[in-house]
């Protein structure tokens, strides 16, 4: 048997495609010929870079000669079986090895399908959980002001005090819960959401002079509850106003809601 058998088996060695008795005839010829031996590492290693999608690999010269003899020997006249088989054999390798890197690139697009998938999961529920959160946040505030309300309506002297709309919100409605010495607390209905960088401030009005009595927003309805602290003395006007949201020591904005004097 001629090398040139030899160098033709040492691809199809690579992929394990040899028949029994030819790939014993190859491992006998491999264990003393130290140019089957590097062409067959240097295939492996070919095979092992395109596998892993690493640098294109540079054919070995045995390998490349193969080749170049394979394009000869496709333009010559009809071959016998045995070179018909062998060209069968090159074509199966050059088949393994495309089946190889179809079912790695495969394997890759899958995995990142659903990874991709696994984090959009991940970002809805943490959504829905923060969104969650922020509703029962509000819903525990809301209960704590009831209650508040209903602790401030046990006392005699608790006065409520309906607000109007005005300016800018004419349709607003509101109530203030108020105890001289407890404070008190404003439920608003039907006003507006306040632009951006802007806020509602609540104000107590005692002898002409008003003193701020906080901050707030309301929801989308248009609703607030807000507690009201007590004031220096006797409160003769609440109103509410349009501020910065950061809030002024002194009204500056249009008024939305008022008491009557």
């Amino acid at each position: 048997m001629s090398h040139e058998t030899f160098d033709d088996q040492v691809a199809a060695y690579a992929l394990d495609v040899l028949e029994t008795s030819e790939r014993a005839a190859f491992e006998a010829h491999l264990a003393g010929c130290a140019r089957c031996e590097r062409t067959l590492r240097e295939s492996r290693e070919a095979l092992a870079a395109v596998v892993l999608d690493g640098p294109p690999a540079v054919p070995p010269p045995d390998v490349k000669a193969a080749l170049m003899r394979r394009l000869a020997e496709e333009t010559a006249p009809p071959r016998r079986r045995s070179d018909t088989r062998r060209l069968w054999l090159r074509g199966a390798v050059v088949a393994a090895a495309a089946m190889v890197v179809g079912g790695f690139l495969t394997g890759m697009f899958v995995a990142a399908r659903y990874e991709a998938e696994l984090g959009r999961v991940a970002r809805e529920t943490s959504r829905l959980r923060e969104d969650l959160a922020r509703q029962e946040a509000a819903l525990q505030a809301r209960v704590t002001a009831y209650q508040a309300v209903v602790d401030l309506l046990r006392d005699p002297s608790t006065r409520v005090i309906a607000l109007k709309g005005a300016g800018p919100s004419p349709t607003a409605e509101g109530r203030v819960v108020w105890h001289e010495t407890a404070g008190g607390q404003v439920l608003i209905t039907k006003l507006p959401p306040a632009p951006a960088g802007k806020a509602y401030e609540m104000w107590t009005i005692a002898g002409g002079t008003p003193t701020a009595a906080g901050v707030f927003q309301v929801d989308a309805s248009g609703q607030a509850i807000h507690r009201v602290p007590p004031g220096a003395g006797p409160v003769d006007v609440f109103a509410v106003t349009l501020e910065p949201e950061s809030g002024v020591p002194a009204p500056t904005g249009p008024i939305v809601l008022a008491s009557a004097k």
